[in-house]
């Protein structure tokens, strides 16, 4: 296995088992927590890692004694065993290339149309459908912070959170612009059409961060719930949006019943921008973000969604590509997402 140090692991293990040994050390409530999930995650790791060299030796035994006694009943159940720890070893060699920061935390992304009216949202909600399914097929719960609904059919935007280990890790390399050529349903004539959707990926980042944001930088409204479902979370202005004025980042929550909820999750999601992009931008202090460009730029897709006049779907940085553009659609993105990673290493 590669990018896998195990005795480094084991080593950083010990020191960090040591670290909760140490006088006052669950005083500091802050620093105990960040120890333990350090120490969750290389234990995990280091299990995994075990257990899998296990099973390899378990399927060389096996292999020895068919050798031995010639016993073609086993071969089946080696093939089997064979089939199942190779697919097991590729997810945890990909799970060895997420390294990053916040590469364990959960995700929060947004998805917003590009020009081109109704086939755009159209296919931003297909996006967002693609997306959903590849959470609930890696066992990710996904839950709506805020949805707005297209004119006629799609959406004009949708902010969602992935809840679960490695799901920003997973999914970073999928921030960008996506571009689709189709046979537009909304085209009376039948002619193609190119419509461009732009994906927002950050980590959701912990109430412990030290992050100071001038309260009187925010600027809060507050409306109607609408959208998916919007008219039946109430009949009173819950719903928030808060812009933080200096670098004009807006965030909005309209998926709780109480006003305050709404409100803790959008100051979630808005900590979570200033700090990504406070860490994009290698500035010191959130103050120093004033002025800087914040929209994601449309000059270059990252991937393309090929349906007409034939199908495929390329990744414009890797070159990774398919033709089964229908499994993609249902939330196959797997090869992408590994062929992202590799490329890609820390």
């Amino acid at each position: 296995m590669i990018h896998f140090d195990i005795p480094k692991l084991e080593t950083e293990l010990k020191e960090l088992e040591d670290k909760t040994m140490q006088d006052g050390f669950w005083n500091d409530q802050k620093n105990s927590n960040k120890v333990l999930t350090e120490i969750k995650s290389r234990k995990g790791k280091v299990t995994k890692y075990k257990e899998l060299l296990n099973e390899l030796n378990n399927i060389k035994e096996l292999i020895d004694l068919v050798e031995i006694e010639d016993d073609k009943s086993l071969e089946s159940e080696i093939n089997s065993s064979t089939k199942k720890i190779e697919k097991e070893i590729e997810k945890f060699e990909l799970e060895t290339l997420l390294s990053g920061k916040y590469d364990s935390n959960n995700a929060i992304l947004t998805l917003h149309p590009g020009a081109g009216g109704t086939e755009s949202q159209d296919w931003a909600e297909m996006l967002y459908r693609m997306y959903t399914r590849w959470a609930s097929k890696n066992g990710y719960e996904v839950k709506e912070l805020d949805f707005l609904e297209g004119d006629e059919a799609g959406i004009k935007s949708v902010t969602f959170e992935v809840n679960g280990e490695n799901a920003y890790g997973y999914l970073k390399g999928e921030m960008g612009v996506h571009r689709l050529v189709r046979i537009s349903p909304f085209d009376s004539g039948g002619r193609r059409h190119t419509s461009f959707a732009s994906l927002e990926v950050i980590p959701e980042i912990e109430d412990d961060v030290d992050l100071y944001i001038n309260p009187d930088d925010i600027k809060m409204d507050v409306y109607r719930a609408s959208g998916a479902g919007g008219q039946h979370i109430n009949k009173t202005s819950s719903a928030v949006r808060l812009t933080h004025i200096p670098t004009g980042i807006v965030v909005a929550c309209q998926t709780q019943r109480s006003q305050i909820q709404n409100r803790e999750n959008a100051m979630k999601m808005l900590k979570s921008k200033l700090l990504d992009l406070k860490e994009r931008e290698n500035k010191e202090t959130i103050e120093e973000l004033k002025g800087v460009q914040r929209d994601i730029a449309w000059g270059s897709q990252i991937r393309s969604y090929v349906f007409c006049p034939y199908t495929m779907v390329k990744d414009h940085r890797t070159n990774f590509e398919t033709g089964n553009i229908e499994a993609v659609m249902n939330g196959e993105i797997d090869g992408f997402i590994e062929s992202y990673l590799k490329n890609n290493i820390n």
